[in-house]
């Protein structure tokens, strides 16, 4: 039996595969314009829907097992994350539940040699990637500025600015472009990001340069408090790549299987040389946007009830094993390997790790500014005092 981790992750196998169902057209049916209501194939229950059109081909099965393999794993790890910024083990944790179609779609799309770049809420994404989970949560445990290593994973940073990070995909997209690979960057931002500057900017400079990025919005419905309906009057988040001529599309955020089929497409046409591509994914965060956030403040309870009707993982569960892909067996042993990686991150967060303060001041510039030499002295004197009054 694969450990946890190893269930996650994305095997090189799976990721040939994978590439394989992507469309041999790789040119989206409706030019730049997204479809005028979200791709959809599985309802709320998990029953096929009528597709209006052809344009995205069904996920392999062995795409969609994978995927809600990694979704129920992810969402115990968002759990447990959750319940150790509660006790203190985390000094913040901002919680994905509900997104899990997005952030697991999104990396099984990839290949292993593609990069990511997510936001601070990307963290099941990663963990999906194969990332250590531990290192994952190193920012928050307070224990470094990125706990994992950005060149051997191939994940950016976890970025916390909103949208700055698209323009690093941009950027390192068109580099790898211009050596020649077919590498593709999938840049990660919420809907609260598409109103900042830098998201604008890097959805220009990759159409202008055909940069082989995929801008996946995922549109939870809110900028911590504002919803969706105070940030903007288009049609759709979707509608924001046309402007800049990029190819659109918006997607059921909560099915897995559109999740899939569309990203699959996405992924190809950028990796062709066809340019970006925007997939405005509706989901919903089902939990509050940080612990320190009251969630009640600005939402009410039946809005959270009417989106838990539309939970990702049931809905897939449902068609899988109505197509007798999964049994029984199947998704106790899914829930236990999830168990089993959540007592395992709670065991190695248990740790007290020995920081040492000045640490703060390492790593923040090359040749130490004269202010922040100045902090230094001011912070290493009170830890002088502090221990001579013991």
């Amino acid at each position: 039996m694969p450990t946890p981790l190893e269930a996650a992750s994305l095997t090189t196998d799976t990721s040939t595969a994978l590439a394989q169902t992507a469309s041999t057209d790789r040119s989206f049916a409706r030019g730049l314009m997204p479809a005028s209501m979200p791709v959809q194939f599985l309802d709320d229950l998990g029953h096929r829907v009528q597709v209006f059109n052809d344009d995205y081909p069904e996920p392999s099965s062995q795409q969609l097992v994978a995927a809600y393999r990694a979704m129920v794993i992810g969402r115990r790890f968002d759990i447990q994350a959750t319940a150790l910024a509660k006790q203190g083990r985390l000094a913040v944790y901002p919680p994905s539940r509900g997104q899990e179609a997005c952030q697991i779609g999104s990396m099984l799309a990839l290949s292993p040699d593609d990069w990511a770049f997510p936001t601070y809420r990307d963290s099941m994404a990663l963990v999906t990637r194969g990332l250590d989970p531990v290192e994952i949560l190193a920012v928050p445990h307070g224990t470094a500025h990125c706990g994992y290593d950005p060149r051997a994973s191939r994940t950016a940073p976890q970025c916390t600015p909103l949208a700055t990070q698209l323009v690093h995909a941009v950027g390192f997209a068109s580099g790898e472009k211009r050596k020649g690979r077919p590498t593709v960057a999938m840049a990660f931002v919420g809907d609260g990001g598409t109103s900042e500057g830098d998201f604008h900017e890097a959805l220009n400079f990759a159409a202008v340069f055909k940069a082989p990025v995929v801008f996946l919005v995922q549109n939870n419905k809110y900028a911590i408090s504002v919803p969706i309906s105070r940030q903007s009057v288009a049609p759709s988040l979707g509608y924001k790549g046309i402007g800049y001529g990029i190819a659109s599309e918006q997607v059921d955020g909560n099915d897995a299987m559109a999740v899939l089929a569309v990203l699959n497409k996405a992924v190809a046409h950028a990796r062709s040389g066809q340019g970006p591509v925007l997939v405005e994914a509706h989901t919903y965060r089902l939990d509050a946007h940080t612990n320190a956030d009251d969630a009640t403040r600005y939402r009410d309870s039946a809005e959270v009830e009417d989106w838990l009707r539309r939970d990702p993982i049931p809905r897939l569960e449902a068609w899988l094993r109505h197509k007798g892909l999964i049994d029984d067996a199947f998704v106790a042993l899914v829930a236990h390997q999830g168990e089993a990686f959540a007592a395992d991150v709670r065991e190695r967060m248990a740790i007290n790790l020995a920081v040492d303060p000045m640490s703060l001041f390492d790593n923040v510039f090359a040749t130490p500014t004269p202010q922040l030499l100045e902090q230094r002295a001011m912070l290493e004197a009170e830890l002088e005092a502090e221990e001579a009054s013991r």
